[in-house]
């Protein structure tokens, strides 16, 4: 009687801790960057991003798969724009300073949703202008539209019969993977230390 009590008590314990294991594993479809989120994406991150087909400052048309060969900070905006853009981009390059001094490679890229003045040449002057190693993208208007929707983005242009007309365009920049695609959006009020420290823990996890 003893020894069934022994073996029951064993099967028992062995059955809790198989119990605690398999409410502890993580599900096959875990979010793996959960930890370095500050919140739920609307529809949820697979419904943001995707493939795109765009110019280079070389004229050269590439594809995302081009661009996209590690992390990448993706942002669309124009190279007119009088004050957001320059301050948005100012703060990526920073941000991809702060992490290359820690030993993290991002690339920055600028993707222009004015193909009407952004040539590629005038992408690539704007692009160069901010970081040595930031990527300048324009296109046809059908090809910018198709990025820009596949990214969720807003862009409008107020009076296209002004010579100096502005752009209204959503800020936000966006971080994507290779192997993941995007995974995470920043908004403009964070500093480049703070964006430098989300995107090391997205890196981190990868």
């Amino acid at each position: 009687m003893v020894k069934f009590a022994a073996i029951a008590g064993a099967v028992a314990v062995a059955a809790l801790l198989g119990g605690v294991w398999y409410v502890s594993r993580p599900a096959p479809d875990a979010d793996r960057f959960a930890q370095c989120r500050t919140g739920k994406i609307a529809g949820g991150s697979e419904t943001i991003g995707g493939p795109f087909t765009l110019v280079n400052a070389a004229g050269k048309t590439v594809t995302d798969k081009d661009v996209i060969t590690g992390p990448t900070l993706l942002y669309f905006g124009y190279t007119y724009c009088p004050d957001v853009c320059p301050l948005d981009n100012a703060r990526n390059v920073e941000a991809v300073d702060i992490l290359e001094d820690r030993g993290v490679m991002v690339t920055p890229v600028f993707i222009s949703i004015d193909p009407k003045r952004d040539t590629p040449e005038v992408v690539g002057d704007f692009a160069q202008n901010m970081h040595e190693r930031m990527i300048g993208l324009t296109g046809s208007p059908e090809q910018v539209k198709a990025a820009s929707q596949a990214y969720r983005t807003y862009f409008k242009v107020q009076d296209p019969d002004e010579e100096y007309y502005l752009v209204d365009h959503s800020t936000f920049t966006y971080l994507v993977f290779p192997e993941y695609g995007f995974v995470e959006f920043f908004r403009r009020e964070l500093t480049p230390e703070q964006m430098a420290d989300k995107v090391a823990c997205f890196v981190e996890k990868s």
